[in-house]
C-alpha cells in the first residue's frame, strides 16, 4: 500500500472492550479525528518498534536491553497497526507508550498516515 497523506495528529480511540494491558492496549475499535468518527473494521498489519534511543538507550545492561527491545520496557516504544474503517479508509496508528508528564503516564495515540486503499 502506498500512503498517500502524512497525518501525524493526536488522537482518541475507542474500545468496546477496555484493554487488559494499558502500556500494550492492542488494536482500539475506532477513533476520532478532526471531529469524525471512524469505526475500524479489520486490522490488516500489526508491528511494534521497542527501541531505546537517546538516554534510555545508555541506561541498560546490554543482555537486558536486547530482551526489551523485542518485548518492550515500561514507557519507551510504539505499537503500530495499519487499519481499514468503515468508511473504506486506510490508516496507520499508532501508540506512544512514553509517558507526557506526571499527569499523563499512560502514553498517547496518534494517527500517522493514510493510505491507498
Amino acid at each position: 500500500m502506498k500512503p498517500i497523506r502524512f497525518i501525524e495528529e493526536q488522537i482518541e480511540v475507542v474500545f468496546l472492550t477496555p484493554p487488559l494491558l494499558e502500556k500494550k492496549p492492542g488494536c482500539p475499535d475506532g477513533f476520532t479525528w478532526q471531529g469524525e468518527a471512524y469505526r475500524i473494521i479489520a486490522l490488516l498489519e500489526e508491528w511494534h518498534d521497542y527501541t531505546r534511543r537517546g538516554r534510555l538507550a545508555r541506561n541498560m545492561r546490554e543482555v537486558h536491553a536486547v530482551s526489551a527491545e523485542r518485548r518492550g520496557s515500561w514507557g519507551v516504544g510504539k505499537d503500530y497497526f495499519r487499519v481499514c474503517t468503515d468508511t473504506q479508509r486506510v490508516f496507520d496508528l499508532y501508540y506512544d507508550r512514553a509517558p507526557k508528564g506526571v499527569e499523563h503516564r499512560k502514553g498517547a495515540w496518534f494517527l500517522f498516515q493514510e493510505l491507498e486503499a
